[in-house]
Order: C-alpha cells, then sequence, then structure tokens
C-alpha cells in the first residue's frame, strides 16, 4: 500500500481518502464483539464521568461520527480511532456501532491514533511524549522524521521528549494536571533532580506562574558557588579525542563525557567512533 505522508493535515482527510468498503455504503455496522482496542492506543487514561455522559448521548440520538477500524486476519476489527465511542457504545447497550473498515500497517495505527488523540487534546503531556518516543524507538525515527509525521515543528516534539528526563513524582504530576508545559519546561532547567522535586513541591504548595519558576530557575544558576575545576589528568588524551570527534569532551574519574548540540552530529561522532 502507498506510504502515507502529510499526517498533520488533518485525520478526517486521511479517513475519507482511503476507506475500504464493503457492498455500496461506506460505513458498515460492526458488531461490538467482533471489535477488540488497539494495544498501542496512546490514551491510558478514560475519563469515567465523562464516559458516562457520551454513554447516555449515545443511548438517545446514536453514534454520530463512525469509528474507524482495521480488519485483522482472525475476522475480528482493532480500532484505529475512536475507542471512546466504542466503549459508551457498549455501556449504552448497542449491538452494532458505525465504522470504516480500511488497511492499515501497524505503524499508520499508532500514528493515526496518536494525531487523533492529539488533533482532539484528549492525551496528556506525558502520553504525547511516550508515544512519539515509542514510535521513533520502533521504527527507527529522527525528531525531525517524527514531526514531518505528525505534523508538528520538530523544536514541539523535543520539548515533550524532554519531559520523559524528569522524576516520575513530577511527571505524575503532569498527567494529573498539577503542572501545565510551562512550568515542566522552566522545571527541566534546575542542574539537579533534587533542584527539580523542591520546585515542584513549591509549586504545589505556593501556585507558582511559570514565569516565577523561570526566574528562580535562573537565579539559581547565577547564584550557584562555582569551584576551581580540577586539572584532568588526562589532559593529552582529551586534547586528541576532541580533535578526533569534533566536539568537546571531558575524562573525569573514570568517566568520559562526549558533548553534541544536534543529532546529526551526534550521529557523525558515532560514525567517527566506529
Amino acid at each position: 500500500m502507498k506510504k502515507v505522508t502529510g499526517l498533520g493535515r488533518g485525520l478526517d482527510a486521511l479517513i475519507d481518502t482511503h476507506i475500504t468498503t464493503s457492498g455500496s455504503s461506506s460505513i458498515n455496522e460492526v458488531e461490538l464483539d467482533k471489535i477488540v482496542a488497539n494495544p498501542n492506543q496512546p490514551r491510558r487514561n478514560f475519563d469515567e464521568e465523562a464516559l458516562t455522559e457520551l454513554s447516555n448521548s449515545i443511548r438517545e440520538h446514536g453514534v454520530i461520527s463512525p469509528i474507524t477500524l482495521r480488519k485483522n486476519d482472525d475476522g475480528t476489527y482493532m480500532i484505529i480511532v475512536g475507542e471512546r465511542r466504542f466503549r459508551a457504545s457498549k455501556m449504552a447497550g448497542l449491538h452494532t456501532i458505525p465504522a470504516y473498515v480500511r488497511s492499515a500497517e501497524d505503524e499508520q495505527v499508532m500514528e493515526w491514533a496518536l494525531i487523533e488523540n492529539i488533533q482532539r487534546e484528549d492525551l496528556d503531556a506525558i502520553e504525547i511524549a511516550l508515544a512519539y518516543q515509542r514510535l521513533m524507538d520502533e521504527y527507527e525515527l529522527t525528531q525531525e522524521k517524527m514531526s514531518e509525521r505528525v505534523g508538528k515543528k520538530r523544536a514541539t516534539v523535543a520539548n515533550y521528549l524532554r519531559l520523559l528526563k524528569l522524576p516520575a513524582e513530577i511527571q505524575i504530576g503532569i498527567k494529573e494536571k498539577k503542572l501545565d508545559m510551562g512550568h515542566a519546561r522552566a522545571i527541566l532547567g534546575c542542574a539537579s533532580t533534587e533542584q527539580q522535586l523542591n520546585i515542584y513541591h513549591r509549586i504545589l504548595n505556593e501556585g507558582l506562574s511559570v514565569r516565577k519558576v523561570e526566574e528562580m530557575v535562573t537565579d539559581n544558576k547565577l547564584t550557584k558557588k562555582t569551584t576551581t575545576p580540577k586539572t584532568s589528568p588526562f589532559r593529552v588524551q582529551q586534547r586528541q579525542l576532541e580533535q578526533r570527534l569534533g566536539t568537546k569532551v571531558k575524562i573525569s574519574d573514570h568517566h568520559l563525557t562526549i558533548s553534541f548540540e544536534t543529532e546529526e552530529q551526534l550521529y557523525q561522532i558515532i560514525a567517527r567512533i566506529r
């Protein structure tokens, strides 16, 4: 099947142009018992109250917008888009649901599920970050390629991925909406995990604004005590490595640190090491 590109232009456009139908109808009624959830669904949390409200609406008015499915080899159907409508329909006591049935590769299924949730603003920042990371890991995508696939700027993708470097407690706080993306990005500027957690707790206890957190992080960097760096016993080797790799290298305490600024530079360094 031809590779689908331009995913950022809207999921509805994709669905409308690649429908696989049966008979003369563009929409099929599919039995709910034959439908299974997507194990790679990026969304993990479904608000029960909102689900109940949707179920009541479906019970009264039916499913207005069809879901999108992929037919499996065993005759079942996997959800590409519309798991909330599927769950709510089961709660409402329906036996079938209107659906587009189409063919798609695993990678495309996960991409479409991710994009649909992002466009509906159904995912929290950590769920988005994890979905980006999983797609990149499983299909060996760079941040640049990932940004093209989901129609986001590379900096946006990078900012989400950086959230995964935060301590688990702060990641949970983001998922529970105790702080927003702006707070999280500011916290990432802290020099240590201890400082990150300290500012996180102050955000919760004092209701600090994003600007205030940014000021605190900046002030902490400016007032941080500086120490005279120790002379490395591996000065010659360090210089040789820097010349060979074309980047800054540090050797200390039995550790070798190689610095890089971009993904492209990292690939160049790896190639030179090989």
